[in-house]
């Protein structure tokens, strides 16, 4: 394995800010701990037992590690040692300023840190929206450090990327992409009235009822935080400005993609496109979800990943 500036994961004092006593709900036996990464220091979140099979949840816009925190109590419980990443720029973990520090291979290699840190060979990735993005790359580039891979309402990226060129429809659903290439503008209006306009969004793609009042209280400090916002943009200006390809196409490990159906922001043809692109790949469509199924599922989607990825033998879990 390569060396990382820890050899495991450090208390939660090295944090670039103090965590709230409130981070983790009470209803979620798991404690805040740094990682150190070669190019910054991430907060995460982890539960689970200490010896089992290591599972990293990556969360994608504009969340944080709360995105995920509905499924880490039944993935715990089934037998993972459940770790939940803030990523680089977002809520507690540090956010270098430089659009660069953003490109997609900085990203990926700060889960191959956390896995490192963790004194693992491998770990179990799944990951939503960005999250996603950064695990389909992990698995491209990477491919020896993960066992299994969950991609969840984003596809493979060259899948995206063909899209984007030989699809309008794509091109007008991933508009707000271009929108956030501007200086500033995209953080002064989505700051504005109190995060009005992103906390809209939040629940207007999303079924009714999905984000509660408790959701978005935790999602506005998150991105209040010096510098947040800002930092989870720069990962779609550094996207545009490196227009990064894949080493290779084809996936090799064993991917389970979960995709809500009802995706605002995705044609649901990229789904099954990006299974084509994987030697051991296929699909969970869930029908009535949106792209926000983490949220409006997360127990149905935490029980596709422990199935998927099972540290347990067979049977062991019932």
């Amino acid at each position: 394995m390569c060396e990382t500036p820890q050899s495991g994961p450090v208390d939660a004092a090295a944090l670039p800010e103090s965590v709230p006593d409130d981070e983790i709900p009470e209803s979620i036996p798991a404690e805040s701990r740094a990682i150190e990464t070669s190019g910054a220091t991430l907060h995460a979140v982890e539960a689970g037992p200490e010896d089992e099979k290591l599972l990293v949840l990556l969360h994608g816009f504009p969340e944080f590690w709360y995105g995920w925190h509905e499924a880490v109590v039944p993935l715990a419980n089934a037998g993972y040692r459940v770790v939940v990443p803030d990523q680089r720029g977002y809520n507690l973990s540090a956010k270098p300023s430089a659009v660069r520090d953003y490109r997609i291979g900085e990203l990926s290699r700060d889960v191959v840190d956390l896995i490192d840190a963790y004194d693992r060979e491998t770990a179990a990735v799944a990951g939503h929206d960005w999250g996603a993005a950064v695990a389909w790359w992990l698995a491209l580039h990477h491919e020896d450090r993960l066992s299994e891979l969950v991609a969840v309402n984003v596809p493979h990226p060259t899948v995206f990327e063909e899209a984007l060129r030989g699809s309008w429809d794509q091109r007008l659903k991933s508009w707000y992409m271009l929108a956030f290439q501007l200086p500033k503008l995209p953080e002064a209006v989505a700051s504005a009235g109190n995060w009005r306009l992103a906390t809209n969004a939040l629940r207007d793609t999303s079924a009714p009822g999905t984000f509660t009042d408790e959701d978005l209280r935790r999602y506005r400090r998150a991105w209040n935080r010096d510098g947040a916002f800002e930092a989870m943009v720069n990962w779609y200006r550094a996207i545009v400005r490196d227009r990064p390809e894949p080493i290779k196409r084809e996936v090799a490990v064993p991917t389970l993609v979960i995709w809500g159906a009802q995706d605002q922001f995705l044609a649901r043809r990229l789904a099954n496109e990006s299974v084509d692109r994987c030697a051991d790949g296929r699909l969970l469509a869930i029908e009535e979800a949106s792209h926000w199924v983490v949220h409006e599922h997360p127990h149905r989607v935490a029980e596709a990943i422990a199935d998927h990825a099972d540290p347990l033998p067979p049977g062991a879990r019932e």
